[in-house]
């Protein structure tokens, strides 16, 4: 076998990251009709948002709606937002209440 396989899944891995390098991604809080929370990433939340409310969207809001957008930071790449994603699902529900009553938009860190 020869090294092209290797060097295509490269190219390919290069041109998504390039794709993704132009893209700003925010990261969301949604909460869900049942009074739960749903985090998650978007290049456009408009979308994203008709994506949950038809059922289309993540898994766990599929019949949790309708929803309420509670919580948006702007700004990020897609590797930083994955990260601030993580971080907030990591939150506890106390932590993530008071994150969204202050009402962040300056962007944080991802590796704070």
């Amino acid at each position: 076998m020869s090294g092209k396989p290797d060097t295509f899944l490269s190219l390919v891995e290069e041109v998504t990251q390039l794709k993704d390098a132009d893209k700003t991604y925010c990261v969301y809080i949604l909460e869900c009709k049942d009074g739960t929370l749903y985090t998650g990433i978007t290049t456009d939340i408009e979308r994203r948002l008709k994506q949950h409310e038809d059922g289309t969207g993540a898994r766990y809001t599929r019949g949790r709606g309708p929803f309420t957008l509670r919580w948006v930071e702007t700004g990020w790449n897609r590797s930083e937002a994955l990260k601030r994603e993580k971080m907030i699902k990591g939150m506890s529900r106390q932590q993530k209440d008071r994150l969204i009553a202050e009402g962040r938009k300056a962007r944080v860190s991802p590796n704070q």
